[in-house]
């Protein structure tokens, strides 16, 4: 079982009826989704260069069983799979593909046409879903493939954030999707009964926990409608319609679903085990939810998408008061999680490091950045006898007594912001892009949950008129909330605009 595929080949086996995925269009049972796979993947065979190992594709999709056919389908190839959203602005699509260098990319009609009206040609050949499962299978070629792979092997590229506004691919291999599923599969009794709620992205790593656990056991993934989200009332029945009794989602949306009210009215009525992460997720909302539903497991989970989804856990095992801090846990398995101090000691009870992981999970580094991967990925500097790799965060935390870790804030200039990792710098990389903006500096309110850019520009703005060009070049999730503009900066003593000035600034006119 060196590969991803093969523990998918072994469900299969087991439960060839058992639905493995759904969404609004339809479903595909075990059988139905290997099949289909196979075909891609003699399809994508066809096209890719010959003798080379371990050759990503893109697979640029909506939110649908097409996409995780077409995961299967790539890794059956022996070479990584890239997740794109389907909303992502065309600029920072090319900057991915152009790091990547991906031999091809599946699409479906819409999404070839939205590449060709964008008149920029990036050598690499676009191939549609529908066509690709006409193909004929290789199951020969597919084989041989798979035989030469080793679980150290690269199973798929996920893009996070970067300071230099330029995204980056982090490369997780098989073995760490594999360690990862069986802590899971163990720790919260996932089997083929299980019915996970998908509510990621597929470019989020999120996706991971939901995909793998139902396809290592024999167990459904629906993949819940993303409208469904903005209206708590509307979704709940849904996941009733659909016997959704497991989940993993970003606190956004459990806030958003506590604060509604709906859960007094209305309550997910097989949902048994509740799993959140990609922020901090406040206890009040966590409280709404324990009331309605006392009997369920909840437990907050904590990784970056540098490592394979997650590296500590806490299930929820007391009452917490409404203003009171949630731990994000002790180490998964496999996992080590140190805290360090600058001077790389190791932080005390109660003192504050960085947060670093070493283990399997840890991912293999940024897909053709091998610059940026020797300063995130580097050698534990309290091992000096073997060579042990180990990813820092630029979290800062702290363990108590009891050994759980405690998040505190970000060493940087990053973020999460309903799920998803942002850096500051890359929305005043492409803000500058507006016409009429000579300098930004953006911040963060944590208390709104709100972004707010400040600009300085030679042309009257309005927030409406300036996202409305600035959404051409990031995600909508990467948006201000707010725009102040400014007729200067204030500096510090190396000429650098003073974000804590700033903020003070901006925090004594708000109040």
């Amino acid at each position: 079982m060196n590969t991803v595929i093969a523990r998918f080949k072994d469900t299969v086996k087991k439960f060839p009826d058992n639905i493995a995925v759904e969404d609004m269009d339809g479903s595909m049972t075990y059988r139905e989704l290997d099949n289909v796979s196979e075909a891609a993947a003699g399809g994508i065979i066809s096209l890719l260069p010959e003798g080379k190992r371990n050759v990503p594709v893109m697979v640029y999709l909506p939110r649908s069983v097409a996409s995780v056919a077409s995961f299967l389908a790539v890794l059956k190839t022996g070479g990584p799979y890239v997740p794109v959203d389907y909303q992502v602005p065309l600029k920072r699509f090319l900057s991915m593909t152009a790091k990547v260098g991906p031999a091809l990319i599946v699409t479906d009609e819409d999404g070839r046409e939205r590449l060709r009206d964008s008149g920029l040609d990036w050598g690499t050949e676009i191939c549609l879903y529908g066509e690709l499962i006409q193909a004929r299978p290789r199951p020969d070629e597919t084989a041989k493939r798979l035989d030469g792979a080793v679980d150290t092997d690269p199973a798929y590229i996920m893009h996070t954030s970067g300071s230099t506004g330029e995204p980056k691919g982090v490369v997780i291999s098989h073995r760490g999707i594999e360690d990862y599923a069986d802590w899971l599969i163990e720790e919260f009794g996932i089997d083929e009964t299980s019915v996970f709620g998908l509510q990621s992205g597929f470019h989020f790593d999120n996706c991971v926990l939901d995909m793998y656990g139902s396809l290592f056991t024999g167990g459904k993934m629906v993949i819940i409608p993303e409208v469904l989200f903005m209206y708590p009332t509307k979704l709940i029945p849904f996941m009733n319609e659909r016997k959704i009794n497991t989940v993993f989602w970003v606190p956004t949306v459990m806030i958003s679903v506590a604060n509604s009210g709906v859960l007094g009215e209305i309550r997910p009525e097989y949902l048994s085990t509740v799993l959140f992460a990609g922020e901090v997720m406040p206890a009040r909302q966590l409280n709404v939810w324990r009331r309605a539903m006392p009997d369920c497991l909840y437990a907050n989970l904590y990784g970056p998408t540098e490592i394979t989804v997650d590296c500590l856990f806490y299930v929820v095992d007391r009452e917490f008061s409404d203003g009171e801090a949630i731990p994000i846990g002790r180490d998964c398995p496999n996992s080590r999680v140190l805290l360090l101090k600058e001077d790389g000691s190791l932080a005390g009870v109660g003192e504050e490091g960085e947060i670093c992981v070493v283990g399997c999970g840890v991912g293999l580094g940024y897909w053709n950045e091998p610059e940026l991967t020797a300063r995130a990925f580097v050698q534990n500097p309290l091992n000096k006898k073997y060579r042990e790799i180990m990813y820092r965060t630029g979290d800062i935390g702290y363990r108590t007594a009891e050994g759980l870790v405690m998040y505190v804030g970000r060493r940087d200039n990053q973020f999460k912001l309903r799920g998803n990792r942002i850096e500051l710098g890359e929305i005043e990389q492409n803000s500058l892009l507006v016409p009429g903006v000579e300098r930004v500096c953006a911040l963060f309110d944590g208390e709104s949950q709100e972004i707010v850019l400040f600009v300085k520009a030679k042309t009257e703005l309005t927030l409406r008129k300036f996202n409305l060009e600035l959404k051409k070049y990031i995600p909508k999730y990467m948006l201000p909330g707010r725009l102040v503009v400014v007729e200067d900066f204030p500096y510090n003593r190396n000429n650098k605009i003073d974000r804590g000035a700033l903020k003070e600034i901006y925090l004594s006119k708000e109040n």
